[in-house]
C-alpha cells in the first residue's frame, strides 16, 4: 500500500485480507438475540418462529445467515458429551439448516468456550478419554462448563467431534461468546484467559466437511498483541463492544450505546493503522459491531431515522459484520433500504476491502488527527490504483456518556475537512487533481438528496449535519 503525507502525518490505508477460516467478506444475515431478549415480544427462539423470520431475510441481497443466539441448546450433551439443540425448541435443526440452504442462507448457532460439566463422565468420541480428565479445575466453572487443559491429548478431538457433528447438522457459523480476556459484566467467574479454545475451533472447522466462520464474543480486551494476533490467526470475525441492545425493554436500543460502538470501532482500526507492526499488512480479523438495529420504526427500534442513517453507514463503513437485530417481518422503507440499497451494498463491497478509519475534520483540537471528537470524518481506501475512496461525516451530537470524546455541542454543525487532511489531495501520493463527489446516503437530508452527483470537488468536502446525523459520500479520482 502506499502514504500520504497529511497534517497528522503518513496517512497508511488499511485493508483487509482472507480471514483464518478463507473468507473476504463479512458476513450479512440476522441475529436472533436483539428478539429474543425484549420485552414484550411475541417471538420465542424456536424452530418455527426462526424460520419465519429467515424466510424474510434478501439473500439476493447478501443476507444469508440465520444466527440462532443463547438458548438454543440443550442443558446437557449427547452421548459424546457435544453440545446439541433442545429439541423441545428445534426439534430438527438438520431439517432447519437444510431449509435455509434450500434458500441460499445459511445457519448459525452459539456456544460457550469449555464442555458442560455434568458430561465429566462421557467418553470422547473415537477415544477412551473420558471428558472430565481434560478439565482444567484450576479455572472456575461457569454457565455449566469448565473449561480445558489444552495441553492434553483428547481435548483437539473433542473439538473435532462437536465441529464434525454440527457440520453434519448443517451449521456454517459459530459465534464463540464468553471469550476472555474481555466479556466484562458476564454475572459469571470466567477463566482467566480461553483463548485457546479458538485455536481449537480453528483447527477442528480446518478438518471439518464444510466450511465455517468464527465469531469471538465479546468485547475482547485488544490491549494484548499475543492475544489479538492469536484470535486473528484462528478466527474470522471479533466482538468490539459489549451488546448495544436494551435486554428486557421494549426498544430495541439507545443512541447512547450506538456512540459507544462507534468509538470501539475507532479504538479498533486506530490500533491497525497507527502500529507499525500492522501498518500495510492485511487486517485478518473482521470486526463484529453487535447486530444492527435500523430495519424498524423508532416505536420499536428506539432510534430515529437520522441515527438508523448513522448506525448503517458506519457499519458498512467499518466493513463489520452486517448481521441486523431487527424485527423482519415489520421493516419499513427506511428499514428495507438501510439494509438492501443496491448502491449502498456496493458501498459495502468496496469497505469490505478498505475500511474506513478517522481523520478530525477542521474545528477540532487537531484536525487530520484520529483523536475521538463529536464532530468527525473518515476515509477508506483509497484503493490500490486511488481511483475510488469513501468518507463518511458525521456529527454525533452531546456524548451520552459512553462516546468517549465528551462534546457537548447543540443542534446543526458544519462539520468540514480538506482532501489534504484526508490525505487525498492532488499533491499527495494517495491523491487526485480532483474527486467526484457522489451522495449515496445521509440522514437529515442536508446537502443534497441521497443517491445524487455533487459534481467535482478539488479542496474540501463538508456538510450542515444535525445530532446524530451522518453521510456517506463515494469518490471517483478525476482530472
Amino acid at each position: 500500500m502506499t502514504a500520504a503525507t497529511t497534517a497528522a502525518g503518513q496517512l497508511f490505508v488499511p485493508f483487509y485480507g482472507t480471514s483464518a477460516n478463507g473468507f473476504n467478506q463479512p458476513p450479512r444475515g440476522w441475529n436472533s438475540y436483539g428478539m429474543q431478549s425484549r420485552a414484550g415480544t411475541s417471538f420465542t427462539l424456536n424452530q418455527a418462529d426462526v424460520q419465519s423470520q429467515c424466510d424474510l431475510l434478501n439473500a439476493t441481497a447478501g443476507y444469508t445467515l440465520c444466527s440462532l443466539d443463547s438458548g438454543w441448546s440443550a442443558d446437557g450433551g449427547d452421548q459424546f458429551g457435544r453440545l446439541v439443540p433442545n429439541t423441545s425448541l428445534f426439534p430438527n435443526l438438520t431439517a432447519l439448516a437444510n431449509n435455509l440452504h434450500s434458500q441460499g442462507k445459511l445457519l448459525g448457532i452459539y456456544a460457550l468456550p469449555g464442555a458442560l460439566s455434568a458430561d465429566a463422565g462421557v467418553t470422547v468420541e473415537g477415544t477412551n478419554i473420558k471428558l472430565g480428565s481434560l478439565f482444567d479445575t484450576s479455572q472456575p466453572s461457569y454457565n455449566l462448563r469448565q473449561t480445558f487443559d489444552f495441553s492434553k491429548d483428547g481435548v483437539q478431538q473433542w473439538h473435532n467431534s462437536v465441529v464434525n457433528n454440527w457440520a453434519s447438522m448443517g451449521v456454517d457459523y459459530i459465534k464463540l461468546d464468553y471469550m476472555t480476556p474481555g466479556s466484562p459484566d458476564a454475572n459469571e467467574d470466567l477463566p482467566a484467559n480461553n483463548s485457546l479454545a479458538a485455536v481449537a475451533y480453528h483447527k477442528a472447522i480446518q478438518q471439518a466437511s464444510r466450511p465455517m466462520r468464527l465469531d469471538l464474543s465479546w468485547k475482547l480486551d485488544r490491549n494484548s498483541a499475543a492475544d489479538f494476533f492469536l484470535w486473528r490467526g484462528n478466527a474470522d470475525g471479533l466482538r468490539l463492544d459489549q451488546d448495544i441492545n436494551n435486554a428486557n425493554q421494549g426498544m430495541f436500543l439507545g443512541f447512547n450505546t450506538v456512540q459507544r460502538a462507534i468509538e470501539q470501532y475507532r479504538s479498533f482500526i486506530n490500533q491497525q493503522e497507527e502500529d507499525p507492526a500492522r501498518q500495510g499488512t492485511p487486517i485478518m480479523i473482521r470486526p463484529d459491531m453487535d447486530n444492527m438495529y435500523t430495519g424498524n420504526a423508532q416505536s420499536l427500534t428506539g432510534l430515529s431515522d437520522v441515527q438508523r442513517y448513522t448506525v448503517a453507514i458506519h457499519w458498512v463503513g467499518a466493513g463489520a459484520n452486517l448481521i441486523t437485530g431487527s424485527d423482519l417481518s415489520q421493516l419499513d422503507t427506511l428499514g428495507r433500504e438501510l439494509l438492501y440499497d443496491s448502491e449502498f451494498l456496493s458501498v459495502a463491497d468496496f469497505t469490505a476491502q478498505y475500511p474506513m478509519q478517522p481523520k478530525n475534520p477542521f474545528g477540532t483540537a487537531s484536525p487530520g488527527s484520529q483523536a475521538s471528537e463529536q464532530l468527525q470524518a473518515w476515509i477508506a481506501g483509497p484503493n490500490t490504483d486511488n481511483k475510488n475512496a469513501v468518507v463518511v461525516l458525521a456529527n454525533y451530537g452531546p456524548d451520552l456518556g459512553q462516546g468517549g470524546f465528551g462534546g457537548n455541542l447543540q443542534g446543526v454543525q458544519l462539520v468540514n475537512i480538506s482532501l489534504s487532511l484526508l490525505g487525498i489531495a492532488e499533491d499527495q501520493p494517495n491523491g487526485a487533481p480532483g474527486w467526484s463527489v457522489r451522495r449515496v446516503l445521509g440522514g437529515g437530508g442536508s446537502g443534497g438528496g441521497d443517491h445524487s452527483d455533487l459534481g467535482i470537488t478539488r479542496s474540501s468536502i463538508a456538510s450542515f449535519l444535525g445530532p446524530g446525523e451522518s453521510v456517506l459520500y463515494y469518490l471517483t479520482a478525476s482530472n
